[in-house]
């Protein structure tokens, strides 16, 4: 988008303060805002926030290797690990709470959202299938999907926010259009 799209705003704050507000709101309590080399303006606007900052130092590289920088972070040795994108910021509290709900039901399964078939994010993956990425070399987070299929379960949700993302202009004037719809 030609500028960091998670400084953008939404409302009254940027859209990665939106982020950490709603996990906040679902009860989350440790968070791990994950962020590039250049990500020094995003890592102003959260360092006052309740999320850890860490820095993935590998530039270029896939989502799997942030993911990895963020358990590499952690505090705590929680059950499951949400992995949310900071470019759909419209998931809301309650989303997060069905599929926590459901975790806590079946601790066992990786956990994807799902608006009208079809699959959104957040992704909520336990904690023993994820760690097999800071031990085999290589796996992505489809791979580790792929591979643990049998484990996996779609939740559908009436969260459009699941599948609305932020990569083009036009996404994030949508988003736009939809946030001031009254929804938050």
């Amino acid at each position: 988008m030609g500028q960091p799209k998670l400084l953008l705003p939404l409302g009254d704050k940027p859209v990665i303060q939106h982020c950490i507000d709603t996990l906040s709101s679902a009860g989350i309590s440790e968070i791990v805002v994950v962020v590039n080399v250049s990500g020094n303006d995003i890592i102003e606007k959260v360092r006052e926030l309740p999320a850890t900052i860490a820095v993935n130092n590998i530039s270029g590289s896939d989502m799997a290797e942030s993911v990895r920088t963020g358990l590499r972070a952690l505090k705590g040795s929680p059950s499951g690990i949400l992995v949310c994108l900071s470019d759909h910021p419209l998931v809301s509290p309650e989303t997060l709470k069905t599929i926590i709900r459901q975790h806590h039901k079946t601790p066992e399964s990786i956990l994807i959202p799902a608006y009208h078939d079809h699959r959104g994010h957040p992704t909520l993956f336990p904690t023993a299938l994820i760690s097999n990425l800071l031990t085999k070399s290589g796996i992505t987070l489809r791979d580790l999907i792929r591979e643990q299929a049998q484990h996996v379960l779609t939740l559908d949700v009436g969260d459009d926010g699941v599948v609305l993302d932020m990569d083009t202009e036009e996404d994030y004037k949508r988003l736009l259009d939809r946030f001031g719809g009254g929804r938050e």
